[in-house]
């Protein structure tokens, strides 16, 4: 793994919280194609901003349910993962779920067209360059914390992935 260096003055860093949820059933999982915005045309789990007052929990939840129309009846997070970019003084912090215990079908929705991939197949040329990284350590059922640093073309320049003891 290679070192993350922080390249950037810490200073004049901004961080948004974000959420991300993964939905797993039957040895698929469910991606979303965003269909606008930011990652616009990449295949993603279904997430974004906190609103005022929320926990990062219940933004996962609401996100989940604007952007595909499921609900969730249990969450497990899996992951922290900072992502950096070095044009850019806006850092994200994405806090990412795992839910496998959820009510209704996946609807499209103006934001998000959800599709079900098998677990051997996921389509990782249509995603971040991140993702190939860390899914394969979220298929395996463990915790973790990442940090990606990306140019300015957003391809991954350092990473690491640190792997959590099971009890976290």
């Amino acid at each position: 793994m290679v070192q993350v260096k922080n390249i950037k003055n810490v200073m004049a860093l901004k961080k948004t919280v974000l959420t991300l949820v993964l939905i797993t059933k039957n040895n698929k999982i469910l991606l979303g194609l965003k269909k606008r915005g930011f990652g616009m045309g990449k295949f993603n789990g279904f997430g974004g901003k906190l609103e005022a007052g929320e926990t990062i929990e219940e933004a996962a939840r609401r996100e989940l349910f604007e952007e595909s129309s499921l609900e969730v009846k249990s969450l497990e997070k899996i992951a922290v993962i900072d992502f950096s970019w070095q044009n850019k003084e806006q850092d994200l912090e994405v806090h990412v779920f795992h839910c496998d215990n959820f009510v209704g079908e996946p609807e499209e929705s103006e934001e998000m067209k959800p599709e079900w991939f098998d677990i051997d197949n996921i389509p990782y040329k249509k995603m971040w360059d991140d993702d190939q990284y860390w899914f394969p350590v979220f298929l395996e059922g463990k915790k973790f914390k990442a940090d990606f640093l990306f140019n300015k073309s957003d391809k991954i320049i350092e990473h690491k992935i640190n792997v959590l003891p099971k009890n976290n």
